[in-house]
């Protein structure tokens, strides 16, 4: 048994997926697993990927949480080696910088559909 894929739903899967596959160099549609409501991607040499399945009735997550208001039940951390390079790129291909910043080596971001995720440099110990 091994992990394949975390899925994140949207309204237009095909859509998010793109926005992934910008923002993640080298990464492709992994073996024609695509359809109308559905893509998958994975990382160059295979591994653990991400998965988009479109939702009509998709909500985007709260962030921060707030009581009574959908709450975010999963992110993706992503290691960059520029944080504000990164950042920059990320917000060109369609992201949205989060008002909330909770810590000064992490950025969190909104991709196109609402999903937080984290950018943040490795901190040499």
């Amino acid at each position: 048994m091994r992990l394949a894929a975390a899925t994140l739903d949207a309204p237009d899967a095909r859509e998010l997926a793109d926005f992934y596959l910008r923002l993640l160099p080298g990464w492709r549609v992994w073996r024609g697993e695509e359809g109308p409501d559905w893509v998958h991607i994975r990382p160059p040499g295979g591994g653990t990927g991400l998965s988009f399945q479109t939702e009509p009735a998709y909500r985007p997550p709260t962030w921060p949480s707030e009581p009574g208001r959908p709450q975010m039940m999963i992110h993706l951390d992503i290691e960059v080696d520029d944080l504000a390079r990164e950042t920059a790129r990320a917000v060109a291909e369609g992201a949205r910088l989060a008002e909330f910043q909770p810590q000064d080596d992490v950025r969190v971001l909104l991709d196109p559909a609402g999903h937080p995720f984290c950018l943040y440099t490795e901190t040499p110990q």
